[in-house]
């Protein structure tokens, strides 16, 4: 008796331990599979961040009022220019500094001149990244600021010697890039996130006690690497806590510094799910014992009652075994319906990335299409620049201060006016973020002209423009604008090969809503066009001049506002030509619009 209930034990402790060493390793391999997942795109994400500043001290350093501050470090009207231009390219760029170092490694000028914490009158020449500058490299560094004591990346470009008398550059440009927002928006995940550089250091983390730590102890040779380049200066580095290195680690290399993006799975939740699963299989297996005891024993009466008994005995182990069934069935389907849940869960999220992908891609595509009519509105302010600068040159020679600066003065405005079309250029490229909020619907209709303003030039076709002085809407700019440029554009191809070009767009108010018009004089739509304008893929352009997807994605941007979007006739009826669409959103204040 005594064998017996012990072997049943072993049995059933051998079970649970299976049971809880299937479900450990399953519910582990999906929480890694997640945090790849995860560690993808954030390194995406940061790669993208760091891309979309490595060519601007280049750009930068190319400019003439940065070469002559370096040549004239003692002219105070040129350094002062210089400044007031810094300070304009930290706030269109929004880096956190931009700054010029000569030869040395002595700024000379920063965008932050006006600060208590200037960098005016610092020399960084001890910096890698000032070292690499200045030996004619791109120069690369995270670091905390010796000057202010906030950390962020520093990217610096030499800035060569026109005349190259010296041999080596007059100096360089620096900018410095706070990463700080990444780490907030890593606060709330799920897997505590960090970025380690290449002596395994963590400058990035989501764990607050984790910041400034090393994966392991730091040797001589780091040590000495990071005290001579200040690059944490005022911390102290010592390893992460063990309960914290042994956790399960996933990783992606990011950026040119040799970083590492590294997420630490917590594995907390593979266990509770483990515990669960053995003690749901202990649960049944003490039920199947007291199900089979219960049955043995009635069985032993059986045989000793009469056969109204033993079949009243019978049917009632028969209604045992039937609720043990149901009970059974029951677990197992509680348990697919969870699995079922979390897999709808992941394809949720999967339908959501692949959505903003999309809209990504839609607003690239036309950034593709419009490059050559921008190519030709940048190229006119670069030959009157270069006009310009052979003039002052001339005027120099002739000793005519006053034709060089209003020379000088030309240049200035036609860099303003490229900077605004990059500037918009790159806020239009920018991924959207999902950040809903008020938006000035004039002001998108403005910046989406201003984007399309050198395609109509290009095509001879007239834009019109009656809008209301603002217009409030609840949205994402980003989109709103894209969507706004893909009506705009279509409007353009629709008028290309039209003996009249004209595009009137209406920004009118109609009750609580606000209603944007745009009216074009091409052939118009056919019916059974109209009728599937929205489907994705179809497209009444020829082959190879799009994809059938912007009417697509525009109609579901318009849609997720809480807003419609759609086609109809234009004014005077479907048989004077043209075609007309017309974009509706709820306004924001509404009553004191109106008044």
């Amino acid at each position: 008796m005594f064998a017996v209930a012990g072997a049943w034990l072993l049995a059933v402790a051998l079970a649970c331990a299976a049971a809880y060493h299937f479900s450990a390793e399953r519910a582990g391999a999906a929480l890694r599979a997640k945090a790849e997942r995860h560690a993808a795109a954030l390194a995406l994400d940061l790669n993208g961040a760091l891309e979309k500043v490595e060519t601007l001290p280049f750009v930068i350093s190319l400019q003439a009022q940065v070469q002559q501050g370096l040549q004239h470090p003692g002219d105070a009207a040129r350094i002062d220019a210089l400044n007031h231009y810094l300070a304009e390219v930290q706030q269109r760029a929004q880096v956190a500094a931009a700054y010029v170092i000569d030869h040395n490694g002595l700024t000379i000028a920063a965008s932050n001149w006006q600060d208590v914490q200037t960098f005016v009158g610092n020399n960084y020449g001890f910096r890698p990244y000032a070292r690499a500058a200045l030996a004619g490299d791109v120069g690369r560094f995270y670091a905390i600021g010796t000057t202010t004591s906030l950390p962020g990346y520093f990217l610096a470009h030499p800035v060569a010697d026109p005349g190259g008398s010296h041999g080596r550059p007059l100096g360089a440009v620096v900018l410095k890039i706070s990463l700080d927002a990444f780490e907030r928006s890593w606060a709330g995940g799920d897997e505590r996130a960090a970025l380690v550089d290449r002596n395994g250091v963590l400058f990035l983390a989501s764990q607050p006690d984790w910041k400034y730590r090393s994966l392991k102890p730091l040797d001589d040779a780091a040590r000495r690497e990071i005290a001579a380049s200040q690059q944490y200066t005022g911390r102290r580095i010592d390893p992460l806590p063990a309960a914290a290195a042994a956790l399960p680690v996933v990783e992606q290399p990011v950026g040119p510094l040799g970083w590492r993006l590294m997420l630490f799975v917590d594995p907390a939740p593979a266990r509770q799910a483990a515990r669960a699963m053995a003690f749901g299989t202990a649960l049944l297996l003490l039920a199947a014992a007291l199900g089979a005891h219960a049955w043995s024993q009635r069985r032993a009466h059986a045989r000793s009652l009469d056969a109204a008994r033993a079949a009243l005995s019978e049917a009632s182990t028969q209604l045992e075994q039937r609720i043990a069934e149901r009970t059974a069935e029951l677990v197992r389907a509680n348990r697919d319906l969870a699995e079922r849940y979390r897999e709808l869960q992941q394809a949720e999220q999967l339908l959501r990335e692949t959505q903003n992908e999309l809209v990504q891609a839609g607003k690239l595509g036309m950034l593709g299409q419009m490059a050559a009519g921008m190519t030709h509105e940048l190229n006119q302010p670069l030959t009157a620049v270069k006009a310009f600068a052979d003039n002052a040159v001339a005027f120099l020679d002739h000793g005519d201060p006053d034709s060089v600066r209003e020379n000088l003065q030309h240049i200035s405005d036609a860099c303003s006016r490229m900077g605004r079309l990059i500037g918009q250029l790159k806020g239009f490229a920018r991924k959207s973020e999902d950040l809903v909020g008020p938006v000035d619907l004039a002001a998108s209709i403005r910046n989406a002209a201003l984007l399309l303003e050198a395609d109509y030039r290009q095509h001879g076709a007239a834009l019109s423009i009656t809008a209301l002085p603002s217009a409030r809407v609840m949205g994402d700019s980003l989109r709103i604008e894209q969507v706004l440029v893909n009506l705009m554009k279509n409007a353009l191809d629709a008028v290309a090969g039209a003996d009249e070009r004209s595009v009137h767009l209406v920004l009118a108010r109609d009750g609580d809503d606000a209603v944007v018009t745009i009216s074009d004089s091409g052939p118009g739509l056919a019916p059974q066009a109209r009728a599937r304008l929205f489907e994705p893929f179809f497209t009444t352009k020829p082959s190879g001049q799009g994809l059938g997807l912007g009417l697509a994605i525009s109609s579901s941007i318009v849609q997720a506002m809480g807003g419609q979007l759609a086609a109809t006739d234009p004014p005077g009826g479907r048989g004077v030509g043209g075609a007309q669409f017309v974009l509706r959103l709820p306004l924001l204040d509404t009553e004191e619009e109106t008044a």
